[in-house]
């Protein structure tokens, strides 16, 4: 099955709402590249391009993209197998008015730095050139210092079910998560609150750690392989809420709140139905067990809401599907 092409430049949206138009429609088991661009829409390219306030669009995710048959109740299941690097610079910025530490006199703001992508000239490289696109053997500078690619999906949703988001919000529909996990050989669920799931993506990192403190990690375009399958609501053996993701070795929850208190407190409750519905527990005994097998994980401090991640190795926990 060859690979259908979804491209930033055939519609991007700047808003996660009820009612979307897609810009393409393809059957569950469809196989996507997705082409996006940076979250800063290509205006910042020197160190000399500064960014003074957050822009009113920002973080273009490519689509909606309308899979046939997913209705309200299902899941979808969007497989990422490949995120490549689509140009030869990142960026990193800060903005005043936003990140962790705005605000602080030592912290200036607005400030830019480009990130050139390069190959890996360490000693302990394999020894193959690796091309400056290319993720293999590819780094990114910072300065001086080398910083190995490791590219993320920042925001990728669907339609939320009733309110409004724009593409710098997370919550239950996805949106904002800059969560790390969001990456190749990973695979993130989605509930279906509209017909068509609505699904958008984009505002990719060459490399970002955990927390996104300044507000950024290296933003760059990318070309993202990936496969959409709808599951049936009625083959899960619990309700979804919130985006749930699976790693190789792992579940993990994640959940966007106002306070870092609340974020964990969502996060953990899915944990624990995950845990209830596959050890036949009650809430209580999956929340003493949940202390014992589970991590909180800080996805971002950030945007206007903070994502948390909960893991559960797959030892304890086979998944809800």
């Amino acid at each position: 099955m060859s690979r259908e092409v979804i491209s930033h430049e055939t519609g991007a949206i700047y808003e996660f709402t009820p009612a979307l138009d897609p810009i393409a429609t393809v059957e569950s088991g469809a196989e996507l590249t997705i082409e996006t661009r940076d979250s800063l829409d290509g205006v910042v390219q020197t160190d000399d391009d500064l960014i003074e306030s957050v822009p009113e669009e920002v973080n273009a995710a490519t689509g909606p993209i309308e899979v046939a048959g997913a209705e309200p109740g299902d899941v979808l299941a969007v497989e990422i197998e490949d995120v490549r690097l689509a140009e030869d610079r990142g960026r990193v910025v800060t903005i005043d008015g936003f990140g962790l530490l705005d605000g602080h006199e030592d912290i200036e703001a607005p400030r830019t730095t480009v990130t050139p992508v390069v190959e890996d000239t360490s000693p302990d490289a394999d020894g193959t050139a690796a091309d400056a696109d290319a993720n293999t053997a590819a780094m990114i500078e910072f300065g001086n210092h080398e910083i190995a690619v490791d590219p993320c999906i920042g925001t990728i949703g669907v339609a939320p079910a009733e309110d409004s988001y724009t593409t710098l919000v997370p919550h239950d529909h996805g949106g904002n998560l800059d969560t790390t996990d969001v990456s190749a050989g990973n695979t993130i669920y989605f509930p279906v609150f509209q017909a068509g799931a609505m699904l958008a993506m984009g505002d990719s990192k060459a490399a970002m750690a955990d927390g996104e403190m300044c507000g950024t990690g290296a933003e760059i375009a990318t070309d993202i392989d990936v496969t959409v399958d709808v599951i049936d609501g009625d083959d899960v053996a619990i309700e979804l809420d919130r985006p749930l993701i699976e790693t190789p070795d792992a579940w993990k929850t994640v959940a966007s709140a106002e306070s870092m208190e609340d974020a964990c407190e969502l996060a953990n409750l899915d944990v624990i139905d995950l845990l209830a519905a596959e050890h036949d527990f009650d809430p209580t005994e999956a929340y003493m067990f949940s202390s014992l097998v589970g991590g909180l994980e800080i996805s971002q401090v950030v945007d206007p809401l903070v994502t948390v991640r909960n893991t559960v190795p797959k030892t304890h926990c086979s998944g809800p599907f």
